[in-house]
């Protein structure tokens, strides 16, 4: 195991999360142990992966006298919630760039973003490509105010971000050691890559048995592949690490995105609702529902899937549960 010195970090999360294996879900051509890491639990309001990524962002916002956090994402972004009610607990100003036009009802994580007291731009799908010309304009505007403000990027996903879940394999190096469990597979969901990169390079550091394999839920393996690998080479050089960035195993599997991005087919829905009934796991049909259903349909390949030959798999379980609100019409009430 590699000694890793971590940077400054606020306790924010519950941590540890639980580990726990399925019991009740009945996989369908498959023998293989499914266990879950609960990060949903991190936090009632929090929630999810972000946290863990937000302890090293408020951090470094401490460290250099930022009192305003700007972030951005779509209009149900997990990550600017989380950022929202996070500064709002700890006395900041968070200014959000939503993705989209204003929408006429406050719902799901955005309603929480109001009630958090964020301050909003929201910015026209066509004109996205500018959201981090505008965030930096945003913090030259508050510069000029002789205020500090920190632009995080989407997912918190950066150097800086990777040691959220650098940190959270560590974690998992103990539960593995409490369970007896040498897991062939960690499996996630990714959107911005922030999470798949950090237990790739964590796993590594920490000799964990596993191999990460990811499920996109945008964007395509090609981006992924890239992102990780640049946001590794910036970690290596600020932080004065050494990972072997040619060396990476990056693999993110493809095919389950479904019609695009936050818009699920009616078997990701009816797999939410089965889990909640059988296991009371409560997935959500933007990330971790798509993620499951990949999982799933991989095993079900058996030994010509993504997961072939496996008998322990942990699936990290990344919240995102405010996301299920907004979408209520797509479940089946009726059964």
């Amino acid at each position: 195991m590699t000694a890793v010195t971590f940077p400054n970090r606020l306790k924010l999360a519950s941590l540890p999360t639980p580990l726990t294996r399925l019991t009740r879900f009945e996989l369908i051509n498959s023998d293989t142990r499914v266990w879950v890491k609960h990060d949903e639990m991190t936090g009632t309001e929090i929630s999810g992966n972000k946290i863990r990524k937000l302890e090293f962002i408020f951090a470094e916002a401490e460290a250099h006298g930022c009192r305003t956090i700007i972030t951005c994402g779509g209009i149900q972004s997990n990550h600017c919630r989380a950022t929202a009610v996070m500064a709002a607990r700890l006395g900041y100003r968070a200014h959000l760039i939503l993705r989209g036009e204003k929408p006429t009802i406050m719902e799901g994580n955005l309603l929480m973003d109001y009630l958090a007291g964020a301050l909003i731009d929201y910015l026209p799908q066509e004109q996205w490509s500018t959201h981090t010309d505008l965030g930096q304009r945003l913090v030259e505007a508050y510069a000029s105010r002789g205020e500090k403000a920190l632009f995080v990027p989407i997912g918190a996903s950066d150097e800086i971000g990777l040691w959220g879940y650098i940190a959270a394999c560590y974690e998992l190096r103990e539960d593995f050691r409490q369970h007896n469990l040498q897991p062939d597979y960690i499996v996630c969901a990714t959107g911005s890559g922030g999470t798949q990169g950090g237990l790739i390079v964590g796993t590594e550091l920490f000799d964990l048995p596993s191999k990460v394999v990811a499920f996109n839920v945008c964007d395509n393996a090609t981006y992924f592949d890239r992102k990780i690998r640049d946001d590794v080479t910036r970690w290596n050089q600020r932080y004065k690490m050494n990972v072997d960035v040619g060396e990476l195993s990056v693999t993110t599997v493809e095919g389950y995105v479904g019609p695009g991005y936050g818009i699920a087919r009616p078997v990701v829905f009816e797999l939410i609702t089965e889990l909640a009934r059988t296991e009371g796991l409560f997935l959500d049909p933007v990330y971790t529902g798509k993620a499951f259903y990949g999982l799933l349909s991989e095993l079900a390949k058996r030994d010509d899937g993504a997961l072939a030959g496996a008998r322990d798999v942990v699936f990290i379980h990344t919240g995102g549960l405010f996301g299920v609100f907004p979408q209520q019409s797509n479940f089946d009430f009726t059964q």
